[in-house]
């Protein structure tokens, strides 16, 4: 009875000391950086320190509220760097944390097998889009900053014409995946993932079709040690090749 007794008083004693010892720190991520390798770089943090990484994707409206009030609070925070920006101003990340990430821009994806048209200059993307019977993009009702960019560019003078149709269900690529319309926009990021579609170049540079974001420690961070360490993880030199592959450029 004795070595039972020990056994079981031992037992309840280790138990406590492993759970204290499981470190985890919370990530809030919209879906332009979620998309571009930020998983596998948290499980790659996590198999070389042992803390845990929780990654949630919500709406960038839904991120700057949550940083502030949402419970339990997140320790990192990923944002375009306008919103960022205005986070950093409002107090709601650790001064000195702010840490430009890297810019994730919009393509043109066809389908798979379908030839690639030149885009490189924005009177041969107005040729190709013309001759779309139907362009595929996400709804800018529903609060994406993507199908904001979009809409707009399709709105302007030299892409009068353009069929431009709203995906009535997920994003553009998702619907040109489907098998809806012959072309879509979308952020390369979110091209990759789908083998039923391919990436024919980044929309032309003076466009500006893009994205741009950051990361920071949130003000709120209970462990804001561990939330830095993997801030500088994520943006270390040996990463960069993780983000590209995924569709992010590092600045």
């Amino acid at each position: 009875m004795r070595v039972v007794y020990c056994s079981t008083l031992l037992a309840a004693l280790l138990v406590p000391a492993a759970q204290v010892n499981v470190r985890e720190i919370r990530v809030l991520s919209p879906g332009v950086v979620y998309n571009a390798g930020l998983l596998d770089l948290a499980a790659a943090f996590t198999k070389e320190t042992g803390t845990k990484v929780t990654v949630n994707s919500v709406g960038m409206g839904r991120i700057v509220n949550d940083i502030r009030t949402g419970t339990p609070p997140a320790d990192v925070v990923m944002l375009p760097l306008e919103l960022m920006g205005s986070l950093d101003l409002d107090g709601g990340i650790k001064p000195g944390s702010y840490t430009p990430l890297g810019r994730v821009e919009i393509g043109l994806a066809v389908r798979a097998g379908a030839p690639h048209p030149d885009i490189s200059t924005v009177e041969k993307l107005r040729a190709a889009l013309l001759g779309a019977k139907a362009v595929m993009y996400s709804n800018p009702s529903g609060g994406s900053m993507q199908a904001r960019i979009i809409d707009t560019l399709l709105k302007r003078p030299e892409f009068n014409g353009v069929h431009g149709v709203i995906s009535t269900q997920g994003e553009g690529g998702q619907a040109l995946a489907r098998g809806e319309g012959d072309m879509a926009l979308q952020l390369i990021c979110e091209i990759y993932p789908h083998k039923e579609i391919e990436l024919v170049a980044p929309l032309p540079a003076e466009l500006a079709a893009h994205i741009d974001a950051a990361t920071a420690v949130s003000a709120r961070s209970t462990d804001p040690d561990d939330a830095l360490a993997f801030i500088r993880y994520i943006t270390r030199p040996e990463a960069a090749a993780v983000w590209k592959g995924k569709g992010l450029d590092r600045f």
